[in-house]
């Protein structure tokens, strides 16, 4: 694992919280660390330095829509993930699976491409399917399940697309970034035992081939000089404790350098979340850090760095910036707070008072509120740039209060305070 290292710093006593750090080759993660989502390869409305200085110290990118727009290859040509951003920091991407399942499934571009604001019609593609014998019986208009992967048409012009295990691990090794997830296969919700099972043990032979695939990768990326690219495992199972465990075990024994838990799907509960944790984190090595898939809204993060999660990624903080929804500290009243209501536009407040943030230091609720009102876009960055401001804050100081042993006191002021 040259160039990538995990260490465990700090044991919580009473929890099996933990401190520590992840090295990588463009710097060190200290954990347990919130991870903001880039989908298009950037945080929306930040740039790199705004993002760095606000605290980020790993960034997700999603594979599938990098690989639709602009292309790997382009990507690759210009240098690489870090080069063609401007961001130096550690990047991890996911394996392009999830994206594939779910936009493929989604009705709304199903719809979209039905009403002609896409280039190619509904009609046309249901004209164009051809199903398999093989095919997975969630099979759709707009995505194929196969045994060697997913097939599926773009949700932006419908053009027809295959991703593997093998072409996953190259695109991600071409990408360059730190941290790649192994290619798996997810299930929506609802789903039953038996289908949750089928798509656990597609997922177990998936990660046997992009273990293989990676380390061909690997081999290569070293004849070039090129630093090192970790990968995790993916662990699924729906919400069904004996798939869970049977996942753990298996992808926890395999030889992988972290272990990604596929995280609850839409619909699923916080307890089902809290389930899956309680079953699968005893079961992974302790050598080995641990990222969950998804999961990073404020109520959550007390319960999934208790139960032993180093790193996790959460789009909800930007979506709800954008939306001018806004964190708090419940010690200063509600935990969220919805900047766009009437009652904002003449408090002459900061968003959130004695937060040191730029947008908290150098302006007023009520501005705010106007330029969500007359729809600026500074708006949506001074937003953005409270609610990850926010959040690093707080899981810096879960970190520090682990150093401390003193985590489960400081849950006790952010959830008993909170009245939402």
């Amino acid at each position: 694992m040259a160039g990538f290292r995990f260490q465990i710093i700090k044991q919580d006593k009473k929890t099996k919280a933990r401190a520590g750090e992840i090295r990588t080759p463009h710097g060190v993660i200290k954990t347990p660390a919130f991870v903001p989502v880039g989908t298009q390869a950037t945080v929306k409305s930040l740039t790199p330095q705004e993002t760095k200085d606000i605290g980020t110290q790993l960034f997700f990118v999603n594979t599938y829509h990098v690989y639709l727009r602009p292309g790997i290859e382009v990507v690759e040509k210009l240098g690489g993930l870090h080069k063609f951003m401007g961001w130096d920091g550690p990047i991890i991407t996911d394996s392009g699976g999830f994206q594939a399942f779910s936009l493929g499934r989604d009705k709304k571009f199903k719809s979209t491409l039905d009403t002609g604001n896409q280039a190619i019609k509904l009609d046309q593609l249901q004209k164009t399917k051809v199903l398999q014998e093989d095919a997975d019986d969630r099979t759709g208009v707009l995505v194929k399940f196969l045994e060697d992967g997913v097939e599926f048409r773009s949700h932006w012009d419908g053009s027809r697309h295959l991703f593997t295990p093998e072409n996953s691990m190259e695109r991600q090794w071409q990408l360059g970034a730190d941290i790649h997830i192994a290619f798996d296969d997810c299930t929506s919700y609802p789903v039953t035992h038996m289908a949750a099972k089928k798509s656990l043990e597609r997922t177990h032979r998936w990660a046997t081939r992009s273990l293989t695939a990676s380390e061909k990768c690997k081999v290569e990326s070293v004849k070039l000089g090129k630093p090192y690219q970790a990968l995790y495992g993916s662990i699924q199972g729906s919400i069904f404790e004996d798939l869970r465990r049977e996942s753990a075990k298996f992808v926890g024994d395999m030889d992988f350098d972290g272990m990604a838990i596929g995280g609850v799907a839409v619909g699923e509960t916080k307890k089902e979340m809290v389930d899956v944790l309680d079953w699968v984190v005893p079961l992974l090595p302790d050598e080995k850090p641990r990222h969950l898939l998804g999961v990073g809204e404020i109520d959550d993060i007390f319960a999934l760095v208790r139960r032993g999660v180093d790193t996790f990624d959460c789009v909800q903080p930007t979506r709800l910036a954008r939306m001018g929804r806004v964190y708090t500290n419940p010690t200063h009243g509600k935990l969220e707070i919805d900047i766009t209501k009437k009652l904002y536009a003449e408090d002459s407040k900061p968003i959130d008072p004695g937060c040191p943030c730029y947008t908290c230091t150098h302006f007023s609720r009520a501005y705010i509120h106007h330029l969500f009102h007359v729809r600026e876009l500074l708006g949506y960055r001074l937003t953005t740039i409270h609610n990850l401001w926010f959040m690093h804050r707080l899981v810096r100081d879960i970190r520090e209060a682990i150093a401390d042993g003193r985590l489960l006191e400081l849950e006790k002021q952010w959830v008993y305070n909170s009245d939402t």
